[in-house]
């Protein structure tokens, strides 16, 4: 975890190239003191880092973001207010690395959505 003590991941469940975690976000993680005092906002970034390491535990490799395409931050994630969102992840394994088909929510709310190409480290 680069981040250590952002999230913690209450589930993962993999089925084939599908991935459904749930994660939990630590609201009193630094991170949200600085963006932004007294309204707290997930950064995409560390939204993007949390993709790269789940897709990292799921085909057990070493990966580097390579391609990101058709990022769409939908809505704010405030840690406060939605602590738990899921992130679902759909993979496929091609010469250029892993893709990854992304959808981040939390509740009914779609926040994020993320074609992304991640390269295999040796």
């Amino acid at each position: 975890m680069l981040i250590t003590g952002l999230y913690s991941i209450l589930s993962f469940e993999q089925e084939g190239l599908q991935v459904v975690a749930d994660i939990q976000l630590n609201k009193n993680h630094e991170v949200f003191k600085g963006h932004f005092p007294g309204n707290p906002v997930m950064p995409g970034v560390c939204m993007i880092q949390i993709i790269k390491e789940l897709t990292e535990k799921a085909s057990g490799k070493n990966l580097f973001l390579s391609v990101a395409s058709n990022v769409k931050f939908m809505a704010i994630i405030n840690p406060e207010k939605d602590d738990t969102i899921q992130v679902i992840l759909d993979l496929t394994e091609t010469e250029a690395g892993i893709k990854v088909k992304n959808s981040v929510s939390f509740g009914e709310t779609l926040a994020l959505k993320l074609n992304a190409t991640f390269k295999i480290l040796t």
